[in-house]
């Protein structure tokens, strides 16, 4: 799964406007619960990046191809007890059930996690589709550049603000 700091927002009232329709929650501060799930999202980037970072670090450092960056990721996300890829999504919602059962902006919970976790993929799921069909588009535009080097991250930037512009996002 992959989040963009742009979207944040405009997920995390999503998330908060279906959970309150639906009558899954209550709460007299949508607002805040909004900034709450904000929070969880802007944590999980932040983690990501820094997980990426270090990888990049470490293999640099030890002097290993771009094939082990991402086995190096996994293995620190998994010390850290972090999720990244396919586990993200549940990782994310896992997060954010944990703040609501926390918030003193959410005075009552009507439904089981599962329900809570159901509302809430569909929300990710439609935002996060779109974005990764950009990235592997965008992928496809730098495929002769190896990932995880200087150049590949320039490039990998101007082709992402090409297709976006492309796609009127």
């Amino acid at each position: 799964m992959k989040l963009f700091a742009g979207k944040i927002g405009l997920i995390a009232g999503e998330i908060t406007e279906t959970l309150i329709d639906n009558k899954t929650i209550e709460t007299d501060s949508p607002d805040e619960v909004g900034l709450d799930i904000e929070a969880v999202l802007k944590e999980y980037i932040r983690t990501d990046r820094e997980l990426t970072e270090t990888a990049k670090d470490l293999c640099e450092k030890r002097g290993l191809q771009y094939s082990s960056y991402m086995k190096i990721k996994r293995q620190l996300a998994q010390q850290r007890g972090f999720a990244i890829g396919n586990e993200a999504t549940d990782y994310i919602m896992d997060q954010l059930i944990g703040v609501f059962m926390h918030s003193q902006f959410v005075e009552e919970i009507y439904a089981e996690d599962h329900e809570i976790k159901r509302q809430m993929r569909t929300v990710l799921k439609r935002h996060t589709e779109i974005e990764e069909d950009i990235d592997r588009e965008t992928r496809a535009k730098i495929k002769n550049l190896q990932e995880g080097t200087a150049d590949w991250d320039i490039e990998y930037a101007k082709a992402m603000a090409q297709v976006k512009r492309r796609r009127g996002l």
